[in-house]
């Protein structure tokens, strides 16, 4: 499950993967203390744990496996704090309505903390 043009047919999105090399970069040459990029919070560390989707890649930071990807979305009769999305079928439904939403893809190293945005786009509307 994720937000993929791929899994809903709409467009793909932003793709922030130079910000997250530029982010490690910083990190690997000091710029950056481990604290600063392992901050993820309490919630966030909670919905990687157990709603969050494997990525089957090592953290760049621990370099252990835990790093998983987290789906939130915002947008009309939803959470003001968002709502993290656990299934392709919830996505689905959130991309079929008229309203617009914005979803967000959070990548989270459940041993670390490391926490990155890797992707976002807009859903339904």
């Amino acid at each position: 499950m994720g937000l993929t043009a791929a899994a809903t047919g709409a467009s793909a999105g932003i793709d922030y993967r130079l910000a997250r090399e530029a982010t490690l970069n910083a990190w690997r040459e000091g710029d950056l203390s481990t604290e600063q990029v392992c901050d993820a919070q309490r919630e966030l560390r909670r919905n990687a744990e157990f709603c969050g989707v494997d990525t089957s890649t090592l953290c760049p930071v621990c370099e252990r496996e835990g790093l998983v990807e987290v789906t939130y979305v915002f947008g009309p009769r939803l959470p003001k704090h968002g709502r993290c999305v656990t299934s392709d079928k919830e996505m689905a439904r959130i991309d079929a309505r008229k309203s617009a939403s914005q979803g967000y893809v959070v990548e989270v190293c459940t041993d670390c903390g490391w926490n990155h945005l890797v992707r976002s786009r807009s859903l339904g509307g």
